[in-house]
């Protein structure tokens, strides 16, 4: 019987190169800073190959990072540009929280029975994340993951619930478009999403 094929999680890429001797400097995408420790094993996305943590240094937003199979700049130029993975295998979250690729893809109603499409993609504003549902009359909707917001959540059963008013869908002109978006594709897989995140920041999301 063939093995199962691992379960991976993107938590990093590689934004550029950092001396002579193979490191390079990552942006992070996952919450939990011991995915980075040394000894700790990483993988180019799609790739088997291993990539042991040597050391690693914070640098302001990210992280310096050597790995002992890239021993010089030249090696590491495969790198650049690239995610990272973890192979998350046997991994489990917090009950009431999920990755945002779990939530992507997820049917989305109001209370009074519209359809306002499916998650497209998620991405973070400040403290908390924001779901960009397409699909719908109403065209493009982004739905703030805060309590005030969310109704019901179960993104695995594939339908989350919002509250109408909440979201002032009757009034589109209104509806809040919070600053800092960023494309996020399924490379943000590596970051967890808790169901009732504080209305005013202070996400609950744990450590992923």
């Amino acid at each position: 019987m063939a093995a199962a094929r691992a379960e991976r999680l993107v938590v990093a890429l590689v934004r550029g190169l950092h001396g002579l001797r193979g490191a390079v400097r990552l942006e992070i995408l996952s919450d939990d800073p011991d995915r980075f420790r040394p000894g700790s094993v990483l993988h180019p996305e799609g790739a088997s190959s291993p990539l042991t943590i040597e050391w690693a240094h914070r640098d302001g937003p990210g992280l310096l990072v050597r790995f002992a199979e890239i021993p010089s700049r030249e090696a590491a130029e495969q790198l650049r540009d690239r995610y990272l993975e973890i192979d998350a295998t046997g991994e489990s979250l917090p009950e009431g929280a999920w990755y945002w690729h779990e939530v992507e893809g997820a049917r989305v109603t109001t209370t009074d029975g519209r359809e306002l499409g499916t998650v497209h993609e998620v991405f973070r504003a400040g403290e908390n994340e924001v779901f960009v549902v397409r699909g719908g009359k109403s065209g493009e909707v982004l739905i703030p993951a805060v309590r005030a917001v969310i109704v019901e959540m179960a993104p695995r059963e594939g339908r989350i619930v919002v509250d109408a008013d909440a979201l002032a869908l009757d009034e589109p002109d209104e509806q809040p478009r919070p600053r800092g978006r960023r494309s996020v594709n399924a490379a943000r897989r590596g970051r967890p999403l808790t169901s009732a995140p504080e209305p005013e920041g202070g996400s609950d999301a744990p450590g992923s």
